[in-house]
């Protein structure tokens, strides 16, 4: 009789305990799903995406189509102004070659084939074609680093760059005038009312923005950056009815505390940044970043493997990874930029953002 007792306290004990376990389980399961829906519904500024570091590399992919295949909400570009056949080059460090996995599909049935190495305007065929094959996907972020700024004086300032640009994926951009909505009158004044869509009200589109390029800034001579150039172009096309045509938003570079805006002498163009860009390693440890989440700013946090412990650079462990942008994304960053094109299991996540 003792021992039947015991047998029948010990399943009562076993039986509690798995009812907890499955309990908390399903909590979990609870807890977890409608975070995901919420980077649906919610305005984009509320998620958390990733993205890869120069996604043109051809030794990293040999389509620029297969880093959305992984799952890439955003790709980097590096743009040269070539002046003398007034195309915009594709590559790391050849301003007058095209040296990346873009082919100029024409169709979505073009983005496994042909030869490469074609120019920014074929890279964003590229990536509006793969929009199309995929229906339900996106938004996808470019960002375009301009390496050596514009050249206007030779027609490839931003109003040329604009025109090439709406030539290739006009139809599907989301613009400043997007954002601005015919109520708000300047960019910042919308993202702090959170006028961004939904992730799914994006699905098909095409989210520019650029930065200053690295040539550019050690350049002595050139006085006037992409960002000053592009965001004094923006606010006057804004003055004279005609921002409608602008394809993309300026950022600004390098994390630091405090408003980085505060850098423009000329005041009138602080508000027409909405986007900012910079290391991760620096925001995470020296800046306080709740501010760009309240505003609803969009944050790039640059070199995520970085942060302290450093990751691998290109393929650290997957749980590491994962866990690293759940940090970023805890520490607001709207799009986490890395070089582990090889992940798909975590270049696709979608994290709310804080």
């Amino acid at each position: 009789m003792l021992l039947n007792g015991i047998r029948r306290r010990i399943r009562r004990s076993v039986a509690a305990a798995s009812a907890v376990a499955l309990a908390m389980l399903a909590w979990s399961v609870v807890s977890v799903q409608p975070a995901g829906a919420d980077t649906a519904s919610a305005p984009l500024a509320r998620s958390t995406v990733v993205g890869v570091h120069n996604a043109y590399n051809p030794s990293d992919y040999t389509y620029l189509a297969q880093a959305l295949d992984a799952g890439a909400s955003m790709v980097e570009l590096d743009a040269w102004d070539d002046i003398f056949t007034r195309q915009w080059k594709v590559s790391h460090d050849k301003p007058t070659s095209n040296v990346n996995n873009c082919v100029n599909a024409s169709s979505p049935a073009d983005l496994y084939t042909g030869g490469a190495n074609k120019d920014l305007g074929s890279c964003l065929d590229d990536i509006k074609y793969w929009l199309a094959a995929h229906p339900g996907k996106g938004p996808i972020y470019v960002k375009t680093e301009l390496k050596a700024g514009f050249q206007n004086n030779y027609g490839m300032g931003p109003s040329g760059f604009d025109s090439y640009v709406n030539s290739h994926i006009g139809s599907v951009l989301y613009r400043p005038a997007n954002l601005l909505g015919g109520g708000y009158s300047t960019l910042d004044a919308a993202a702090k009312a959170n006028a961004w869509p939904s992730r799914s009200a994006l699905a098909g589109k095409i989210i520019m923005y650029v930065i200053p390029g690295t040539v550019e800034l050690g350049n002595p001579t050139d006085k006037l950056h992409t960002d000053v150039e592009y965001s004094t172009y923006l606010k006057n096309l804004y003055a004279a009815g005609d921002v409608a045509t602008a394809t993309t938003f300026p950022a600004v570079l390098g994390a630091a505390g405090g408003d980085p805006r505060t850098q423009y002498s000329d005041t009138s163009i602080r508000p027409w940044f909405v986007f900012f860009d910079g290391d991760a390693s620096t925001y995470v440890t020296s800046v306080d970043t709740s501010w760009y989440d309240t505003d609803h700013y969009i944050l790039t946090m640059t070199d995520a493997q970085n942060v302290s412990p450093a990751l691998n650079d290109t393929n650290p462990p997957v749980p590491d990874a994962q866990a690293r942008v759940a940090q970023l994304a805890k520490d607001h960053a709207g799009v986490v930029s890395c070089d582990w094109y090889g992940l798909p299991a975590v270049l696709s996540e979608v994290l709310p953002r804080g």
